[in-house]
């Protein structure tokens, strides 16, 4: 007796059958012939990919939590995709990688993604010559690109092919970088060159469980006896924290809806200006809330040492409160973030007090010049926030390279041709400030609060500026000691009590001198009046201000900016 095998479809029965024609409507039925043959037999290609996939390799790919490239391609948008490049090949060989161009918010975006039910989304040399095809394309038209990469890696049958496949495309992604932008989506399980090639990338958004990197787990267990989890060895914990994936995100929905809410602040390629928004925000809108921040953190008991959050700064002042921020979850000392401001995109580069007073150390160094490299290429302009007590000293610093990463911002700074605004915050000091776009770097325009505190040091200045008075202060101690516990003595104490106490007393003395010329040192020179005598600042602005202020001053440097190729020199860069 048979029994009846039941195979899963993903089918409505209820659907009523389609049935494709090849006639033109009105025409008078005739004999078919080979004409019709051949147009069902090209309608079946082209279907293919779409039509053949077994249900069972689909259902594989959502009881892993992820989706088909048809159905990411949805998620990206409404529109269907122009698919180009279809060498399907006798047994799909070729399918395993879908290429075209989709309209996303009506800008035309050239797309690539895995197809993991063929083949694993392997890439053999057919694979890789139509995606650095596609690149090619992408840069002479001058359109952005969208990866959605979801590959075992080269395809071991294609033998070299698969390798050559790789390097073809990794070239050509590399000649259009600094052309036209692209966001890298990463889902499932990539390694070697399924690394390598989305790294390229301007941006990597990064889901959780997920995995990518040079080998899996596996290779690792056999070469260095390590026992480590995909999570732990390339998870998006550990590529956030690095700054490989600039995005971390819940899933792959998430992730494809984060590429097209960055994709609309980013221009279409190298000669043009990201899209101008209009907004009902108004410019005029004033900073209530900027003035309520500073106020209740400078004046609580630790003054103007208190730290506070920058991002709140950034957030009151971008239209309607929104911002994108790039690589959140590593160095939060330093935030970097695509906004608009009055319909204008903008890149924001500021020190955050809320994480280590602000200070620049080697990774906050190196996220900085990648931003603002990127801003630079893509014609973005850059307001700069500064509130830093300097670089990060010390031995581990100088060992990862601080001098390094530190010339690596500098550089990209002074290397900016779009407009851009330095607005210090609070602390501007010593290193820091010299290379933080003031207007010896190429600053078009220098603002600060009136709680500017810029200065050659912080506090610890006054023992340079104030060096022979803290000396007399400081060699009258011992007298002092020595004249409080004599008397202390005369009137009855024992000896060491009597010592004991004068050292208190005189002690707390010497920290009431140390804090006058501390007051006197903020008040002398730890201020921007000598930066406004000098014109190292162009003018101050009150913190309700700011919106509008920056705002208006940005429109006027947009004005006569003329969007372009950046042709001078490209420099090294770390």
């Amino acid at each position: 007796m048979s029994k009846n095998i039941i195979k899963p479809t993903l089918e409505n029965p209820l659907d009523p059958p389609v049935n494709v024609e090849f006639t033109i409507p009105g025409e008078i039925p005739g004999r078919k012939g080979p004409y019709e043959e051949a147009m069902k037999e090209g309608h079946e290609l082209i279907e293919r990919p779409i039509r053949s996939v077994d249900v069972g390799q689909i259902e594989k790919q959502h009881f892993k939590q992820r989706m088909t490239v048809w159905e990411r391609i949805r998620v990206l948008t409404s529109e269907n995709p122009n698919i180009l490049f279809q060498n399907w090949g006798k047994n799909l060989d070729g399918a395993s990688l879908v290429t075209g161009i989709l309209s996303i918010n009506g800008r035309d975006v050239a797309f690539y993604g895995h197809d993991f039910t063929v083949r694993a989304g392997s890439i053999d040399a057919t694979n890789g010559s139509k995606l650095a095809r596609l690149f090619t394309m992408a840069g002479e038209q001058g359109i952005p690109v969208i990866g959605m990469n979801d590959s075992a890696g080269a395809f071991v049958p294609a033998g070299v092919g698969g390798l050559d496949g790789y390097a073809e495309a990794f070239t050509a992604l590399r000649k259009i970088s600094g052309v036209v932008p692209s966001i890298m989506c990463m889902f499932g399980f990539n390694a070697g060159g399924g690394s390598y090639l989305p790294r390229q990338g301007s941006f990597v958004i990064q889901p959780e469980d997920t995995f990518f990197g040079l080998t899996g787990p596996g290779v690792v267990k056999s070469v260095l006896g390590e026992d480590i989890s995909p999570e732990d060895l390339g998870g998006p914990k550990v590529h956030g924290a690095s700054g490989v994936a600039d995005l971390t995100v819940q899933d792959e929905t998430a992730a494809l809806r984060a590429a097209v809410h960055l994709l609309s602040y980013l221009p279409d390629n190298n000669h043009s200006m990201a899209p101008v928004i209009k907004t009902s925000d108004p410019l005029e809108r004033k900073t209530w809330e900027i003035n309520t921040l500073l106020k209740k953190a400078f004046n609580s008991p630790t003054g103007f040492n208190t730290p506070f959050d920058v991002s709140i700064i950034i957030q009151q002042i971008c239209d309607h409160g929104d911002y994108f921020e790039i690589q959140p979850n590593r160095a939060r000392e330093a935030v970097t973030a695509f906004g608009r401001l009055g319909g204008n995109v903008v890149g924001f580069v500021a020190n955050n007090s809320a994480v280590a007073s602000g200070q620049i150390d080697c990774d906050s160094a190196v996220k900085i010049a990648r931003f603002v490299r990127f801003c630079n290429i893509y014609n973005i302009p850059l307001i700069f926030m500064e509130d830093t007590t300097g670089f990060l000293p010390g031995r581990e610093q100088e060992a990862r390279g601080i001098v390094q990463a530190g010339r690596s911002m500098l550089d990209a700074i002074v290397d900016v041709r779009t407009p851009r605004i330095l607005l210090i915050l609070r602390n501007a000091f010593g290193g820091a400030y010299a290379s933080y776009n003031n207007y010896p770097t190429g600053a078009d325009l220098v603002l600060a609060l009136p709680t500017t505190r810029l200065a050659v040091m912080g506090p610890a200045g006054k023992e340079f500026v104030y060096k022979n008075e803290l000396r007399k202060i400081r060699s009258a101690v011992p007298a002092m000691v020595q004249e409080g516990t004599q008397q202390r003595i005369g009137a009855g104490m024992n000896g060491a009590e009597a010592k004991k106490e004068a050292e208190a007393e005189v002690a707390d003395w010497l920290k009431q001198q140390e804090a006058a010329l501390n007051l006197r040192y903020e008040k002398e020179l730890m201020n921007p009046k000598e930066g406004l005598a000098l014109g190292s600042i162009s003018s101050l602005v009150m913190p309700t201000d700011l919106r509008e202020v920056l705002g208006r001053n940005l429109n006027f440097f947009l004005r006569h900016y003329q969007p372009s190729a950046w042709q001078s020199v490209q420099r090294e860069f770390h």
